[in-house]
């Protein structure tokens, strides 16, 4: 897992074996928690998804629902709000969390990674949020409000920059999905596809990391081919090329009697792609990454991998003052 250094503000890569120790230390927090002392270490994660529909939200409030009984946990939704961060951030402070691990439940981790720094003081950028309160009032009636402004807090934050398409464990929900539609490989093939960026650099190392999740599908499922696209929704001139190079895909693998199969590598649901594929045949269920239990897994493993850090840096700053 990479976590930018500056993003948690004091971070070591420690090895397996001292995550493991950190970890085993929990119970003796909780119980210093009990007695309530000023030195007690208090962690607790806040989980970013873009968020939608009612049926997405659910989704993702359900994958992070388990995490509950081990931590605080808050969710913001949105593109990096800054309002939806701090009324989690506010959340979180009202529950005496002094650490807190930002588990960012995008496709790629560089989706809003800049500024969510900014938005939480860990670099420069956001300004205060006075100065932004006009706008963001603005914003209030927008579908999905964009905010930005400095959080004020103590809190420190540690701010995992995966995104789904590192993680390996979306390997058996491709898996699953492909499964469930496939019915002859020899003669099937599927048409991953993802948002996508604008940046054309960006939007490469989208298809190379998905495709990656795809190898273990192709391997157990023997598919005839399994290719990756980003249909790159938010940038007009690129979308219009996407549209075009998978509309032909779809159509070729018709005209040569093969049958396509269409997955979203999306955090959830379908997206525009039905309308996108039009008249076209293909088989699909529609269905995201979520709901897969493997989401939630994720999830956890990253929540545990960033309490180990603040764990650490929680008790070194302990030592040091003393």
């Amino acid at each position: 897992m990479r976590i930018d250094e500056l993003a948690i503000r004091y971070f070591r890569l420690i090895p397996l074996c001292a995550i493991a120790v950190a970890l085993s230390s929990c119970a003796s927090t909780s119980s210093r928690d009990s007695r309530g002392t000023e030195d007690d270490f208090r962690y607790g994660v806040m989980v970013m998804a873009h968020g939608g529909s009612e049926e997405w939200n659910a989704h993702v409030a359900e994958a992070i629902e388990p995490l509950k009984a081990r931590f605080p946990v808050e969710l913001a939704l949105g593109m990096a709000d800054a309002g939806s961060m701090e009324a989690a951030v506010r959340r979180l402070e009202s529950q005496g969390v002094q650490h807190v691990g930002l588990v960012r439940v995008f496709v790629s981790g560089e989706s809003w990674y800049e500024r969510t720094l900014e938005i939480l003081g860990i670099r420069e950028g956001a300004p205060p949020r006075a100065e932004q309160q006009h706008s963001h009032g603005a914003m209030a009636d927008m579908p999905m409000p964009m905010g930005f402004w400095k959080v004020d807090t103590e809190l420190v934050f540690h701010v995992g920059s995966e995104g789904l398409a590192d993680a390996v464990e979306m390997d058996d929900v491709v898996t699953a999905r492909i499964r469930a539609l496939s019915s002859d490989p020899d003669n099937e093939v599927v048409a991953v596809i993802a948002h996508g960026p604008g940046d054309d650099d960006e939007n490469r190392r989208w298809i190379e990391k998905i495709t990656e999740r795809t190898r273990s599908a192709h391997e157990q499922l023997g598919m005839r081919e399994i290719r990756v696209f980003t249909l790159r929704e938010d940038w007009p001139e690129r979308r219009i090329a996407a549209e075009l190079e998978i509309r032909n895909y779809i159509a070729q693998a018709n005209s040569q009697g093969l049958t396509p199969i269409v997955v979203p590598f999306r955090v959830q649901g379908f997206g525009p792609y039905e309308r996108v594929l039009g008249e076209l045949d293909y088989r699909a269920d529609k269905l995201g990454l979520l709901p897969h239990p493997n989401v939630g897994v994720w999830i956890a493993k990253q929540a545990s991998l960033m309490e180990a850090d603040a764990l650490e840096h929680h008790f070194t700053l302990a030592s040091n003052l003393q």
